[in-house]
């Protein structure tokens, strides 16, 4: 009997053109889901009848509860090597085998850029204005060159957000709870003497930490207040790392002249969710991995996945 595979949030009907996935033909049908499954008895109903799941990131969970109630599924395929909202044990236990693929950071770098760069020059605004006939010129533009950026995280990604900076010519620092001198002079930046003064002594703040215990809520009321009014916050990483309702406050009360959003608590944002209305916010959908490249990584990637779990030998095993 042919296997069913389920490819779940493929927003742009990409997922089976990016990769080439005649090795499992004739053997694996393949099921692409344009809009987004929201819920565990939504999930269940739409899944309750595939072997293998392909899912994105960590936009939708599996817990215990949902893999008890698919009961032919044998394979979950999660984009990149690590997955927060996936019960390993629960699926262990009913006989699921859990893979990864790869995933780059570059993407994620580039859209922090993009970001950053679209807030200090106000490209939405007048780009928008300039099509619709609105004013010539409307904004002031925040320079680069010889500001101060101020990085929360100093991984993979905030390195590299780094090494950009210094190339525009910035001051750059850097702060997290496990960073060191050593690791900061490594890469050319200084080191904060703590979270407080690098949001007191920054123009712009990028946000580059894992979501655990220490870093969740990392910034709220009384940290934003800490910004200058003119300072920028550009947040690629975790919604729950910023305080949501802090940082509308700051938005709307003009505490802080702007911010630029990839991640949210519910995705995909609800319509009527207040960060759609916000003042002086850039928001994107959750761009940070969505890149061709990173695409083509994700499915190949699953595609051998595939393979290797029908040749009795799963490859890249979480967690």
């Amino acid at each position: 009997m042919r296997l069913r595979c389920a490819l779940l949030d493929d927003y742009q009907g990409v997922a089976t053109e990016v990769a080439d996935w005649s090795p499992v033909d004739g053997r694996v049908d393949v099921v692409a889901f344009r809009e987004h499954l929201d819920g565990e008895d939504v999930l269940a109903a739409a899944l309750a009848d595939f072997d293998i799941v392909v899912t994105l990131r960590e936009r939708v969970p599996f817990p215990a509860g949902l893999i008890a109630r698919l009961p032919r599924l044998k394979l979950l395929i999660a984009s990149g090597m690590r997955n927060s909202v996936i019960d390993y044990a629960a699926a262990q236990a009913h006989g699921v085998t859990v893979c990864g693929t790869a995933s780059s950071s570059t993407p994620p770098v580039e859209l922090t850029w993009a970001l950053l760069l679209g807030l200090a020059r106000g490209i939405v605004q007048e780009s928008g204005a300039l099509r619709s006939g609105g004013p010539w010129q409307s904004t002031l533009g925040a320079d680069l060159y010889g500001r101060r950026l101020g990085l929360l995280g100093l991984g993979k990604i905030g390195s590299r957000v780094a090494a950009v900076g210094l190339a525009f010519g910035m001051r750059v620092s850097a702060w997290s709870p496990n960073l060191t001198a050593e690791r900061a002079e490594e890469v050319g930046v200084e080191l904060a003497a703590s979270k407080e003064e690098l949001l007191a002594d920054s123009d712009f703040v990028s946000v580059h930490l894992a979501l655990g215990d220490r870093s969740r809520k990392l910034l709220g009321a009384p940290e934003l207040a800490l910004m200058n009014p003119s300072a920028y916050l550009v947040n690629t990483s975790r919604a729950a790392i910023v305080d949501q309702d802090a940082l509308l406050d700051a938005l709307r009360t003009g505490r802080i002249a702007g911010a630029a959003v990839d991640v949210y608590d519910a995705e995909p944002l609800p319509a009527d969710h207040p960060l759609r209305t916000a003042p002086n916010l850039l928001a994107t959908p959750h761009l940070g991995y969505v890149s061709r490249a990173n695409y083509a990584t994700y499915y190949g990637q699953a595609v051998e996945n595939i393979e290797a779990f029908l040749a009795g030998a799963p490859l890249r095993r979480l967690p």
